[in-house]
């Protein structure tokens, strides 16, 4: 029995999910399960996106089957040969006979070598175009994230990146394919954060990269090859992907990893907890014997402030802090502030051999000495674990210092921001012509008569229309709004633009206004009764005509409005120096590359290297 979702009109995903997987990639606990997403394009020609893991093959079947309604697949695109993706790939080719698969140079290499034979290809580079119909597809190639031979491909007339395991998840879907079914950032990001800095965080100039090209396009659907699809606030995930590509610290907060056989050195660290707390610094306290390594990976990107304490173990440093500590340096973590406590009954020396391991990363600070306990921790030294705390809460307060005051007499005008504004599409209608424009500053003035105001600026040709004719609708927007509405009706002057043209339905109220029904919870038709002059706009006082409510969606608020919907500006990437493996995209940065470089993850020599551009 198939089971597929719409995207777009042309555009159905046809992916599967396994529940009964533990372990995924055989390291990587996964209890919600795993998602493995393929889509189909049915444009002129129909294009599939991936082929998926064996374990959901027979959905997946069942779903292009569907999908393609007796249609022939003319296309597979490729993004990531990795088996989880490209498993079924020799089985569709079967069932598919004449279909080409679109991939790049190294894909090609990788499948044939998967599969053990070759098959009708088309090879791709970065900015190729693959004409479909009535769209050009534009191939983008991501080496390294997180295998030499990755692309996404972006559909320019629906604003789709496929962006291959990048913006991925651990977990099932659960019936829900976007991320906004299942408030993703209050219940996902978790996984999502793990999904990044355990298969992808190592690679976070080469995910740079990637982000900028992003930021060129106008994207309205982020399609992955794990987890969830992004229809809205695909900025925030962007930039959640920006700082861990950075290596910022996603929160203010400390993880305190502990390695205790006997619970002494648990003690410790659940007293230094309390202390942080009582400090108002939250803090994550994981036992890592208990907790498995990618869960302390994610939580080491997420906080800026990290505490490892453990005991020597065989004269070094117990097992499971050892083997965690190596997999932060092989995944690059880097720029972090890093505090040490050690126990040892006789002989401690396991901060010394941490902190060995933990200087190998880049930008790692010790702000304050090792703190070395002696079997358990006396009451007498309990003050110096209290001091601890004290520094490292002292030392965040520093690095996230407010700037001082402004005298009593200076007006910041960012202050009047502060005030709440909500978001809607103005609209109105003169001699057969429908405009809008978006406002901020509509507000409910009495109840009896019922009567609302709204602020206009005199450019907008909606001003005009409305002073003239009398009439004019609000369409209240809500927190579904995408930044293509803003464009459309912000961005745009109706003097010479029609922004309803291509509207494929045409709503109006009683009073014959248009008023929009995407991402609006209410719609309010009014009739004006009083005009202020406020130099630059107009204060129209309308009385309500009519009034409907259309859904339950929070309204958008110009608060939300520029953290979750406008596009972030991406900060100007400082030029590195340096040079990239042709073969694997390893980056080597400085000035000279060695001539016996070789590279650590392809073992190629230095004449496979080349300059970064």
């Amino acid at each position: 029995m198939y089971g597929t979702r719409k995207i777009t009109a042309d555009l159905t995903w046809i992916g599967g999910n396994d529940r009964r997987i533990s372990l995924f990639e055989g390291v990587y606990p996964v209890p919600q399960g795993m998602a493995y997403n393929a889509y189909l394009l049915t444009d002129e020609k129909t294009v599939l996106f991936d082929t998926v893991d064996r374990a959901v093959s027979d959905v997946f079947f069942e779903n292009l089957a569907h999908a393609l309604g007796g249609r022939r697949l003319d296309y597979v695109v490729v993004h990531h040969a990795e088996p989880d993706h490209s498993a079924t790939l020799d089985e569709l080719l079967r069932r598919c006979p004449g279909v080409y698969v679109v991939c790049t140079a190294k894909c090609r290499t990788m499948l044939e070598q998967f599969l053990g034979h070759s098959f009708p290809a088309i090879t791709v580079a970065d900015g190729y175009h693959l004409p479909t119909g009535r769209r050009n597809l534009t191939f983008l190639t991501a080496p390294m994230v997180h295998w030499p031979e990755v692309m996404a491909t972006y559909d320019d007339v629906d604003g789709v990146l496929f962006s291959a395991d990048a913006f991925g998840t651990f977990g099932a879907q659960d019936g829900a394919l976007f991320a906004d079914e299942v408030d993703f950032f209050g219940t996902r990001l978790a996984e999502a954060r793990r999904y990044y800095t355990n298969i992808v965080g190592k690679y976070g100039t080469q995910t740079t990269a990637l982000l900028q090209k992003a930021a060129a396009l106008k994207i309205r659907f982020l399609c992955p090859l794990h987890g969830f699809v992004f229809r809205r606030q695909i900025g925030d995930i962007l930039e959640k992907y920006r700082l861990w590509a950075h290596y910022e610290p996603e929160e203010r907060g400390v993880l305190i990893a502990y390695a205790s056989v006997y619970g002494h050195t648990a003690q410790a660290a659940e007293h230094l907890a309390i202390r942080l707390r009582e400090h108002g610094v939250p803090t994550v306290l994981c036992d890592v014997s208990v907790t498995h390594a990618s869960y302390l990976i994610a939580d080491c990107f997420r906080f800026g402030h990290l505490v490892f304490a453990a005991t020597t173990y065989n004269a070094g440093v117990f097992v499971r802090m050892e083997a965690l500590l190596r997999e932060l340096i092989a995944h690059n973590l880097q720029n972090r502030s890093i505090y040490l406590i050690e126990n040892g009954t006789w002989a401690p020396t396991a901060a010394g051999q941490m902190k060995a391991i933990l200087e190998k990363g880049r930008d790692i600070r010790f702000p304050a000495p090792p703190l070395t306990i002696r079997s358990a921790l006396p009451a007498p030294q309990a003050p110096s674990l209290d001091a601890l705390a004290d520094a490292i809460a002292d030392g965040m307060t520093a690095a996230a210092a407010a700037p001082n005051a402004a005298p009593a007499a200076a007006i910041d005008s960012t202050a009047l921001f502060r005030i709440s504004y909500g978001l809607y599409v103005l609209t109105a209608r003169e001699n057969g012509f429908d405009n809008g424009c978006i406002v901020n500053t509509a507000q409910l003035l009495t109840s009896d008569p019922l009567r609302f105001s709204v602020t206009v600026n005199k450019q907008n040709h909606t001003h005009d229309m409305i002073l003239r004719t009398g009439l004019l609708n609000l369409s209240v927007l809500t927190e579904e709004a995408v930044f293509p509405i803003f464009e459309r009706f912000g961005f745009r002057s109706g003097r010479d633009t029609d922004k309803f043209a291509g509207d494929a339905a045409e709503n109006r109220t009683e009073n014959g206004l248009r008023y929009l029904t995407e991402a609006v919870n209410a719609v309010i038709s009014g009739r004006v009764v009083e005009t202020h002059d406020f130099g630059t706009h107009t204060l129209f006082v309308a009385e309500v005509t009519g009034a409907a409510r259309l859904s339950d969606a929070p309204s958008a608020t110009y608060d939300y409005y520029f953290a979750h919907i406008k596009p972030k500006p991406q900060p100007v990437e400082e030029t590195k120096k340096g040079f990239v493996c042709r073969i694997c995209g390893y980056v080597y940065e400085g000035d000279t590359l060695p001539d016996d470089f070789v590279c650590p993850l392809c073992k190629h020599g230095a004449e496979d290297f080349e300059k970064l551009k």
